[in-house]
Formats: C-alpha cells, structure tokens, sequence
C-alpha cells in the first residue's frame, strides 16, 4: 500500500501541477488586461502593473486550492483507469477504505500548505499589492490602519474613519486640520459621510472645533461639505475585506467589534471559513474518487474533467453564496461558513456508495 500511495502521490502532485500553472496563468492574464485600462494614472506605468499582478497570486493561489486539487486528482485518476493500474491495484487487495486513507494522507501536506498560504502569504501579499498600487497612482496619500480605524493623509490633513458601509459610506469619521506650519487648526467630527462627486463629500451630524487665537469655538451643523481628494474607490482599498484577512486578524477584530457593540456576523463567518477552507482538499480528493470507475462511455476523460470543473467552481462559488445569505441574515457563522462543506461531503459519500454498488 505504500508503493501505491507513493505512487497516486506523484501523479496527483505533477496533475496538479500543471492545472494550477494553467489556472494562475489565466488569472494573472485576467488581472493584468483590468490593469492596463488604468495603466497611466498617476506613476502607475508597466513596471507597477506586473508587479501588482505578480502580488496577487498568492490570494489566487489560495482561492483555486480546492478546485485544483479536484482537478488534478481526478485526471490523475482517470489516467490511472484508463490503463487499469486502478483496476490491477484494486484486485490486488486494495480496499476502499485503503483508497480513501492513501488520498488523505497525500492530502495532509497540501492542507498545511493551503492554511500557511491563506494565513501568512496571502493576505499580506494582497494588502501590499492594493497599497502599491494605490500609491503608484495616488502618491500624495499615506495609508494606514489601527485599531482606532482607517487614518488617511489627505493634503494638510488627517482623516480617521471608523466604518465603511457597503454604499462607501463612511460612519465616525473625524477630520484633523492643521495649517502650513502643521499646527491643528481644526478638529471636524461627523456622524456619517456620503459620497456626491469627484472631491466632494456630504457631511452630517457635524460637530467642529476651531483653535483660534481668540479661543476654543465649538459649533454643531445638521450638515456641511467637505472638499476631500479620497474615493470611494481608495477607501475599498484601505479597508481589506474580511476574505482577504488571516484568521488571527478576523479574530482579533471580532474581539474589537463585539467590545464596541457592532456587528460581527460577517467576520465571523470569514473567520471560521479561513479555518475551514483547508480541509476542503481533503474533501475534493474524496469527491475526485468516485471519477476512477472509469467508462469510456461516459465521455471520457474531457467530460469528467469538464465535470471536475463545475463541481469545483460550483464548491466555489455556493459557499459565497451561503456566506453573503448568512451575513445578511445574520444566520450562524460557523453554519453558513461550512455548509457547502457539509453539502458536498454528503454529495462525495453518495458518488462513492454508488460507484461500489456497481
């Protein structure tokens, strides 16, 4: 059994090889087209744009994990029955069982490498790509991000927001001025921002103080306008969605929302799903099996990698799905985060009672 799982271990690994070169490929191909329509802003030329694509990588790296591994696994499979070394395997002794316990363990180290790319390469990778690129093409802006919340420096002065609505509408959000010389000139508070146009902002709730030579002046407006260089389109940057954070981090933030009474829902959910998501390798392989009862009449290897490939991407895609549902409807976090897994645990383990019935 341990020639066997040496050997399922180098063709899974060369398959999957060569199905994540193909499908990094094309993502990286994806994401430099998107960039080249805005190559050209600011000092974002060419050498910024591959850079950025080169950045990103890792994230999908991590992302098509499981759809490469079901990939991979079931060509390598299906090749192996196409010239019976499944077939020779199986009547020499190996069981089922004996199949299931070879792809896990070749599954093991792919499970630590997902959680390490998802964890420590992914998501600092991702967040220096956005900042590189935000600054290539904005450079008079300075980012950074603190438990107090999101701090920009936009011109001559700071801007600390707390919360970024889904519309880019900002809640809590404090504007710090200060003068040629750097003297703070002015302390502007606001209940709520709302984005009008291209350097415009609309304010409200305000509460400003004034430092003048004559004294402190306190004044409150229901609204006001506020002249500002920030976008909607920077501030989607400055905040990195819950997806692309580390467990660590969605776990301390979840601590610093639910200290502060706010929702927490969405993290939670993205918390449990960094957790979760490695062992969807385990499962895909599982998944990958039933695709070894190989009949030429069922099209193939092309119509069971064609049917590798929407399994995976549905995996995909439905366990967003049930994230957003859940987040909307504040369903609970580890449920909606590991419901797809369950769904398709249930789909691998009837693929499987039905292959052995035959």
């Amino acid at each position: 059994m341990k020639l066997l799982t040496r050997y399922l271990a180098r063709e899974i690994y060369s398959s999957m090889a060569l199905v994540f070169a193909a499908l990094l490929m094309l993502f990286a191909f994806v994401d430099l087209i998107n960039e080249l329509n805005v190559m050209g802003t600011g000092n974002y030329s060419l050498g910024y744009v591959l850079l950025f694509v080169l950045l990103t990588v890792p994230g999908h790296l991590y992302e098509l994990f499981p759809v490469a591994v079901l990939i991979g696994t079931i060509f390598a499979l299906v090749q192996m029955a196409m010239s019976s070394e499944l077939t020779i395997y199986r009547s020499s002794g190996a069981s089922l069982r004996q199949m299931i316990a070879a792809l896990f363990k070749i599954g093991l180290p792919l499970v630590v490498l997902s959680f390490v790319c998802g964890e420590f390469v992914a998501p600092p990778s991702d967040r220096l790509a956005q900042e590189l690129r935000l600054r290539a093409q904005n450079a008079q802006l300075n980012l950074k991000e603190f438990r107090s919340g999101v701090w920009v420096k936009d011109e001559r002065s700071f801007v600390n927001v707390k919360n970024v609505l889904p519309d880019i509408a900002l809640m809590d959000v404090n504007i710090y001025e200060f003068d040629d010389s750097y003297h703070l000139r002015a302390i502007t508070a606001a209940q709520r921002a709302s984005y009008v146009e291209e350097g415009l902002w609309h304010l409200e709730g305000v509460t400003q103080t004034r430092f003048e030579q004559q004294g402190v002046k306190v004044g409150t407006q229901p609204q006001q306008e506020w002249h500002s260089v920030l976008t909607p389109e920077i501030l989607s940057v400055l905040l990195v969605v819950p997806e692309q954070m580390s467990a660590w981090n969605l776990y301390l933030y979840t601590q610093h929302l639910k200290e502060n009474h706010q929702k927490t829902t969405r993290y939670e959910i993205a918390m449990w799903n960094k957790l979760t998501y490695p062992l969807a390798v385990l499962l895909m392989m599982l998944l990958a099996l039933p695709f070894a009862s190989h009949q030429r009449r069922a099209g193939g290897v092309s119509g069971k990698m064609f049917a590798g490939i929407v399994l995976g991407l549905s995996f995909h895609f439905v366990g967003r799905l049930f994230a957003y549902l859940g987040s909307l409807n504040d369903w609970q976090p580890l449920w909606s985060a590991t419901a797809i897994f369950w769904l398709f645990l249930l789909l691998a383990l009837g693929m499987l009672w039905q292959t052995e019935r035959r």
